[in-house]
């Protein structure tokens, strides 16, 4: 497969977005922070000592790292590359957010792909919304999606349609309400895989046939406590099984992952993750791993 039908393989090209070109300035973040519902208004400054930190790591590791542009039809949750699209092994499923804020953010990212000739399978239409948030590959032929306030059933069906020759099993997760519509509760919130026998869990919000079925498959689950849950603790991005990133200030999920054989990088991720609720597999659109 040419792209990218895994969440923890050799990551070898991405596509983010700088704060740059997503939070703009600091006049800009004050004006539009409360309309996103961040926790605080981000520190701007902030927000791009702490990118540079995170990109620091992602250069490392990955061979290819690909800038969105800056649009005048996007907002602050435009650096969260993750979500308005998910790609499978023969290219990019272009989505439309849940939130209408956000939705937007498709047609840039489709107008994006077309530019650097990076192949699209298919596009959402009509009433189906979804989140790339919501959607995990679990191995190479497994897809699971999240229903709920983000990706509905039309969204599902459609998804389905278009990934029917891609995949062996599609796994329709329902998530619970949680803290409400207004909050993002995707399917990634309360899993990231690592590799494929390990991921890192917050088991309190998992449907309890779904926590089963990993653990038949074998797969170890590294339990995240609840107070790093809302941390982004349960938020790690895989840069090659079981060599990972996630935000810092986790320590018993840090812990659990190294006891796990798992190499760990961290940035601090307060103003680009925690206040926009945006750990690193949401900065990152992972395009080519093998």
């Amino acid at each position: 497969m040419d792209y990218c039908q895994s969440m923890y393989k050799q990551l070898r090209k991405v596509i983010v977005k700088h704060p740059n070109d997503a939070f703009i300035s600091q006049e800009h973040l004050q004006v539009e922070w409360k309309r996103y519902n961040y926790i605080e208004e981000p520190n701007f400054a902030e927000a791009l000592l702490e990118y540079e930190q995170f990109l620091g790591i992602l250069r490392e590791h990955v061979e290819q790292i690909v800038f969105l542009p800056a649009s005048k039809d996007v907002g602050l949750d435009s650096l969260y590359a993750h979500d308005p699209v998910k790609f499978t092994g023969k290219g990019a499923i272009i989505l439309k957010s849940g939130k209408k804020l956000r939705q937007n953010e498709a047609t840039v990212y489709k107008k994006f792909l077309q530019e650097k000739n990076i192949p699209i399978i298919g596009e959402l239409t009509g009433e189906a919304v979804a989140d790339g948030g919501d959607l995990v590959w679990l191995d190479d032929r497994t897809l699971v999606v999240g229903r709920g306030y983000r990706t509905n059933d039309e969204a599902i069906r459609q998804i389905k349609e278009m990934t029917k020759d891609l995949v062996d099993e599609f796994i329709v997760i329902q998530l619970p309400h949680d803290q409400g519509e207004a909050e993002c509760l995707h399917l990634m919130s309360f899993i990231s895989m690592v590799d494929h026998d390990l991921a890192v869990v917050h088991s309190r919000l998992m449907p309890v046939f779904f926590r089963q079925l990993l653990i038949e498959r074998g797969i170890q689950l590294i339990e995240v406590p609840e107070e790093e849950y809302h941390r982004l603790g349960c938020n790690v991005l895989a840069l090659a099984p079981r060599v990972c990133m996630m935000v810092s200030e986790n320590p018993s999920t840090k812990q659990q992952l190294i006891d796990a054989g798992a190499t760990v990088y961290e940035y601090k991720g307060h103003e680009i993750s925690y206040l926009g609720t945006g750990g690193p597999t949401c900065l990152t659109s992972p395009v080519i791993r093998n």
